[in-house]
């Protein structure tokens, strides 16, 4: 039986939600939210508290409709995670068009609302507005705009344009029904090593917790409301001194260390989020190694959760755990295990245990509510702790407006997401964001910006692209000069199966035979060097026989062209400085900041016309 929309006798319209024929508290607007909450709560079975507990991958078919399992990423089917385990809360994976999107959640709010209290569905997402594709991680932007990815925003240091771009993707997010971002990364990369640098705003803590601040502001407003996105900040403590610079996703990343005494540097940014209202915190897989707390992951410690960050930070919203820490996966055919750091010999309830013991309220990447269930019926956990965290989720769904509109508009979702507006504002910002670290100067001035229709070598450019701007020539021997699109250096995986593929780790120097083919060109034309730094990059030969040296953290080939040739001026300094040698960076102290011996480029650094 779906909801239907009843009137109380003075003509109050309303969504009779548990399909009762009457107004209670929970289904009325006009209450506050707190009553709305505990009138709720009061209603919820113990199989109800459990399943909104839990937060896990849906997929949805490329024409809109509920999908019922198989595909790339196999989900459960949609239906059995609403229906029978009574889960709300879904994190989406790949998507189609807006429209499509749009129908999706529709539908899946409409089979919500057929259980027994109608409590509505909220879709949670990683990022989906820039140019690196990580199924652990982010999506590429596909129909929403494009802009460089955070490192990126941070190069730029414009806090009112993060916090502008933070509105737009709320706005395209809203427009199809996403409700969560599993974002901002708050982390620092003082690890240069590490593979997720891309998602951070870099390695110093003042600029990155102005980023955070601002990017918050723009997904959530002033407050949480019906228009707003809540934000999931993340990995709580900071993630980013992983040992050797080796991710926690896979065990041989499982610690993080801190040989320079320097924890509560990295809480910093996180400061910030919570002084902008921050509604939710993911902490990391990561297990600290050599502090005074205990050797556990981030997701099961107690020291962290309880101690730090509810007591000592007072926050009393939503604590969710990364993805996959209680069961193990198949991830396209290969085992994927549960990133329990510390915790492997427990059995999934007694890990369930010590991440509700810890002080979190929601399993990310899991689907199984039982656990939960037989958790309570068996004494271990009293129902009175499941409701402390069912209140917090209760009470965010309300304040996003989801109980009375759920539903979404798909053709605005059509006119929203990726419209001109947006779309031009993330190109001047893929544009405004490049670096400029070198810009050697002859005997007709500095290199760039270039003039005129000059015969171009290109490597990694569309050609079609480049002939706007001059005439592409086969050989580095034809050409007046030649511009080379380069990506930071990464090695193979250590193990980790297929998803490990898409963490770049490992070392960040240019090898004997790739960069030998680089300086080969180089020797032959004067040349233009753009690399896209994921990482920082170890390239003190490329920086010295480059005519120029350009960084991107995200661009379009365009969006290069329009700078090297100065229709716009690159604006970006670097957000982490670029080490010297392999050497430096095995010596620096993987949470500290701009601790590298005689850096190649300084944190800071960037030139403009």
């Amino acid at each position: 039986m779906s909801v239907q929309t009843l009137s109380t006798d003075d003509g109050f319209a309303y969504r009779d939600l548990n399909k009762n024929g009457r107004l209670d508290p929970y289904e009325d607007p006009r209450v506050p939210i707190e009553e709305r909450v505990e009138d709720l709560l009061g209603q919820m079975t113990l199989e109800e508290k459990a399943g909104m507990l839990f937060q896990t991958m849906i997929a949805m078919n490329p024409d809109g409709t509920l999908n019922e399992g198989g595909g790339d990423f196999p989900t459960e089917p949609t239906t059995e995670m609403v229906s029978r385990k009574l889960m709300n809360h879904f994190n989406i994976l790949y998507a189609s068009a807006p429209r499509q999107i749009a129908e999706w959640y529709n539908r899946l709010q409409a089979l919500a609302g057929e259980m027994r209290l109608g409590i509505p569905v909220t879709i949670s997402t990683d990022p989906r507005h820039a140019f690196s594709s990580n199924p652990g991680a982010s999506f590429l932007a596909g129909a929403f705009s494009q802009w460089p990815e955070p490192l990126g925003l941070a190069a730029i240091n414009d806090p009112a344009l993060v916090e502008e771009f933070g509105d737009m993707a709320r706005q395209e997010y809203t427009a199809v029904g996403i409700r969560v971002a599993l974002h901002p990364m708050a982390d620092l990369a003082t690890e240069p090593r590490w593979a997720r640098i891309n998602g951070t705003f870099g390695e110093d803590a003042e600029r990155s917790g102005k980023m955070t601040a601002a990017y918050i502001r723009g997904f959530q407003g002033e407050r949480i409301g019906p228009g707003s996105v809540s934000c999931m900040v993340k990995h709580f403590p900071g993630g980013g001194p992983q040992k050797d610079g080796e991710d926690p996703h896979f065990t041989y990343g499982r610690e993080q260390v801190y040989p320079g005494n320097n924890f509560d540097y990295h809480l910093q940014p996180f400061e910030d989020a919570f002084a902008a209202g921050v509604s939710q915190v993911m902490p990391y897989y990561g297990m600290p190694v050599g502090l005074p707390i205990e050797e556990v992951g981030f997701g099961f410690n107690k020291d962290v959760i309880t101690g730090l960050l509810r007591q000592k930070y007072a926050f009393d919203g939503i604590v969710c755990t990364d993805w996959g820490l209680l069961t193990d996966a198949d991830m396209m055919g290969e085992p994927f295990p549960a990133r329990s750091w510390g915790v492997e010999h427990l059995s999934i309830p007694e890990k369930a245990k010590k991440v509700l013991d810890a002080g979190v309220d929601q399993f990310g990447g899991e689907a199984c509510p039982e656990v939960i269930i037989d958790l309570v019926r068996s004494g271990q956990t009293p129902e009175s702790r499941l409701d402390i965290s069912v209140r917090r989720l209760l009470r965010e769904k309300f304040r996003l407006g989801l109980f009375d509109q759920p539903f979404v508009d798909p053709d605005a979702a059509e006119r929203i997401v990726g419209n001109e507006r947006f779309q031009a504002a993330g190109a001047l910002a893929q544009r405004k964001a490049f670096v400029l670290l070198k810009n050697a100067t002859g005997a007709n001035g500095p290199t760039l910006p270039l003039s005129g229709k000059p015969k171009i070598y290109i490597e990694n450019i569309a050609p079609d692209v480049a002939s706007a701007y001059g005439e592409v020539v086969a050989t580095p021997a034809e050409a007046d000069l030649a511009i080379l699109r380069l990506q930071a250096p990464f090695q193979p995986p250590k193990g980790g199966g297929f998803l490990a593929n898409f963490f770049h780790s490992g070392d960040l120097d240019f090898k004997e035979e790739e960069l030998a083919r680089i300086l080969n060109v180089l020797s032959q034309v004067p040349t233009i060097v753009d690399i896209y730094l994921d990482r920082p990059a170890v390239m003190p030969e490329i920086a010295e026989h480059s005519a120029a040296l350009l960084a991107n953290f995200g661009a379009s080939d365009a969006a290069l062209l329009d700078v090297v040739f100065g229709r716009v001026a690159p604006q970006g300094t670097l957000p982490f400085e670029l080490p010297s040698s392999m050497k430096a960076v095995r010596k620096q102290k993987s949470d500290v900041p701009y601790d590298s011996e005689q850096p190649l480029f300084p944190f800071g650094h960037g030139l403009s016309y």
